[in-house]
Parts: C-alpha cells; sequence; structure tokens
C-alpha cells in the first residue's frame, strides 16, 4: 500500500530534532524513539500511539478511529483521518501525543 509523502515529509519535518528513527512498517512510514514506535503514516491517515489509558478517551475525538490491520484494532492505537492532520498545529499536537507516549516508555535499545 502506498502512503501519502507528503503527510510524512510533515511528520519528519515536526519530528527533525527528536532523535526519531523513520521505518517503513505495514506498508506505510513509522517513527521509533528509543526503539519505541511513536507514530506513523498508513495510506492517507496519521498513526499515532496513545497507549491503552487514553485509548478509549481519543476515541472520542470525530477524527480518530482504531487503527486495524488484522480485522483486531489494535488497542492503543488510533489512526487520524486526513481532516485531523490538514492544519499543521493539529498534526504537530497529534506527533506529539505519540512522542509523549513514546518517552513514557523503557528503551528497547
Amino acid at each position: 500500500m502506498a502512503y501519502n509523502q507528503t503527510l510524512a515529509e510533515r511528520v519528519h519535518t515536526i519530528l527533525k530534532d527528536e532523535g526519531v528513527v523513520e521505518k517503513k512498517m505495514f506498508g506505510g512510514v513509522d517513527y521509533l524513539l528509543n526503539g519505541n514506535m511513536a507514530c506513523g503514516v498508513h495510506g492517507e491517515n496519521l498513526i499515532v500511539r496513545v497507549g491503552e489509558e487514553r485509548y478509549e478517551e481519543i476515541l472520542t475525538h470525530p477524527l480518530a478511529k482504531p487503527f486495524d490491520l488484522t480485522g483486531k484494532p489494535m488497542t492503543g492505537w488510533v489512526e487520524i483521518l486526513p481532516t485531523g492532520t490538514s492544519r499543521d498545529v493539529d498534526l504537530a499536537g497529534w506527533v506529539r501525543t505519540g512522542i509523549a507516549y513514546a518517552r513514557s516508555l523503557p528503551s528497547k535499545k
């Protein structure tokens, strides 16, 4: 599956000073911090790792939906529809949510 390269470039710009590693996964591109996935781009949508604690809360946002690659949603992960990332300020907020969660995890390195 192709992914939105423009969205990926915008995410990369936000994360350029965060020490993240960019890795192609899930048919898209993902961003890892200390070996933990934080966010990514899948198709036209932004994927954000929010954790189990905030998962249900974030799903109440009208532009968030469960991230599902296999027919079983990945708890703790959401997809943000393109309208939710069209403004730079909104995209940055979602990306920072994923980074904050990844920072809370032990390093995998």
